[in-house]
């Protein structure tokens, strides 16, 4: 029927569509805000590193350099000959425990022969009587402050561990024996661990636990840790780094540096150790300290002390993120460059007298 043209009309009513009231926006606002600052937060706490890592060629070796590459090959052939033979090792594992402590006697001696007549020993359940091996040189004025150095000379089960970790405790023996004659502030101890590799890795039997666990019984102030594992494999290639993702964002991908890792609850002495590192090394170094559940962060002795409460890092050349031949038995002598060992040994040299200052750190 028509309208009345007396009545009067309705007004049609426009409904407005609101995303959201000023208090959502603002909630909004500050969440992403908090987001932003925990990202900022997190890179200069945990990716950003004090000083410049080294780029370019690497400086002509000195003359020490050179015969320091010949021992650590020497050493290295030794202990990750995997076919045995008068004087070679190989098979560094419990599932081979002649060849097991064959290697330890071999280390026994090399820390006998730099002088050192006490070479303490300590036992875990799982490998028979093959001990973790510990030297001590005494501080001169601070001598319940320690400061460790460590790596394990087990291998993984039927591979010669020739970066893994022959390469550590190559690096362990030598600067146990440059330290012997010298003496610092603090109390410098050398550790060879046994037991790192699977089955017993991150369990009671993974011989630097048990080390760490008899440390903090007796109360010894370990003010810092650094575990060397596999540091021995670099590559020039492109795209020859990888790393677990989100990390992958903000480092190179040329294989080519020395890594130094932590977790975050020891980022401080991880960057002090990096800044003096490359105040006094001409070699690429990357620095990293997040939470220790990253893949691969933990992935060595130093979670071990981690674990009793003590602050330790790791320097790695990142093993299985770079290294093709980890874990297989591919990991021989030969594949490893012993010019770049002994500039991050040069370098690792700088660091311990460094730590072992009590002005400095």
């Amino acid at each position: 029927m028509p309208s009345d043209p007396l009545l009067p009309t309705a007004t049609p009513r426009t409904r407005r569509f609101k995303l959201g009231s000023r208090a959502a926006f603002r909630r909004l606002a500050i969440l992403f805000l908090l987001i932003f600052l925990s990202l900022v937060y997190g890179y200069f706490a945990m990716i950003r590193m004090p000083g410049t890592s080294f780029r370019g060629p690497l400086p002509p070796a000195t003359a020490e350099q050179r015969q320091l590459a010949d021992e650590l090959r020497a050493s290295i052939t030794i202990l990750a000959e995997a076919t045995g033979g008068v004087g070679r090792v190989g098979n560094r594992s419990t599932y081979y425990p002649k060849r097991f402590a064959e290697s330890a006697a071999w280390i026994h001696d090399q820390l006998s022969s730099y002088g050192y007549t006490q070479i303490n020993e300590s036992f875990v359940e799982r490998g028979g009587r093959t001990p973790n091996m510990e030297v001590v040189v005494p501080g001169t004025t601070h001598p319940g402050e320690i400061v460790l150095i460590g790596a394990h000379y087990d291998a993984f089960q039927g591979t010669p561990g020739a970066d893994d970790n022959a390469s550590g405790v190559a690096a362990v023996l030598h600067l146990a024996r440059e330290f012997h004659a010298k003496p610092q502030r603090r109390t410098l101890r050398f550790v060879l661990f046994v037991n790192e590799e699977p089955p017993a890795f991150w369990t009671s039997d993974m011989g630097s636990w048990v080390y760490a666990k008899q440390c903090r019984a007796a109360s010894d102030n370990i003010v810092a840790m650094i575990s060397i594992e596999s540091i021995g494999y670099y590559s020039e290639k492109p795209n020859s780094q990888i790393y677990p993702k989100p990390l992958d964002m903000a480092y190179p991908t040329t294989g080519n540096f020395i890594a130094f890792v932590s977790n975050y609850g020891s980022r401080s002495l991880n960057k002090h150790a990096l800044a003096t590192f490359r105040a006094a090394t001409q070699f690429p170094s990357e620095g990293a300290s997040p939470p220790g559940f990253f893949p691969g962060v933990g992935w060595s002795d130093h979670w071990s002390f981690w674990k009793e409460g003590y602050p330790a890092m790791m320097i790695t050349d990142t093993a299985t993120f770079r290294n093709p031949n980890y874990h297989t038995p591919q990991d021989t002598p030969n594949t490893l460059d012993y010019d770049r060992m002994s500039r991050v040994i040069d370098g690792l040299h700088a660091v311990i007298n460094d730590l072992a200052d009590p002005q400095q750190w």
